[in-house]
């Protein structure tokens, strides 16, 4: 590993911790020559998931474009990025216990439909108009009345 500042290839760690439930470590880091500190993060390389979309293609599974989605859903809302983070991991390991190297995009959008579902209403419903690509309010109706009877039922 190099300095992102002076290119000096001299770097200690300065902290260690646990993070994310134990699946990852963050270490401070900093360059001997020149002073600057920097974080980075550690994770366990797991096997790649591939993800079959609805048209029959295939893709990678990215972490950071599911992440992204989640955060343009809950835009304004008081959902916080660790919180999502939270979502992600969840959703993440639960894909890996499977022991599935494929699975469909509809499995994943719906892990993330029920997560959400139980963290920002108002997220939930931004992100179901697009999984579920409403075409008029009739939609957004039947989406908002499945809510409230799970309301009651809970």
């Amino acid at each position: 590993m190099k300095c992102s500042q002076c290119h000096c290839d001299d770097i200690k760690v300065i902290e260690s911790r646990d993070v994310a439930d134990d699946q990852a470590i963050r270490r401070r880091r900093m360059c001997v020559k020149c002073g600057y500190r920097f974080t980075t993060y550690e994770r366990i390389e797991r096997p790649q998931i591939v993800v079959v979309k609805k048209d029959g293609s295939r893709e990678l599974f990215k972490r950071e474009k599911l992440l992204g989605g989640l955060f343009r859903a809950c835009e304004k809302t008081t959902v916080t990025s660790l919180q999502l983070d939270k979502l992600v991991e969840d959703i993440e390991q639960e894909l890996y216990e499977l022991g599935d190297q494929e699975v469909k995009s509809t499995h994943i959008g719906e892990m993330v439909m029920s997560g959400l579902s139980s963290i920002n209403e108002v997220a939930y419903v931004r992100f179901a108009s697009v999984y579920r690509r409403f075409k008029d309010i009739a939609g957004f109706e039947r989406e908002l009345s499945q809510i409230r009877k799970n309301q009651v039922l809970n």
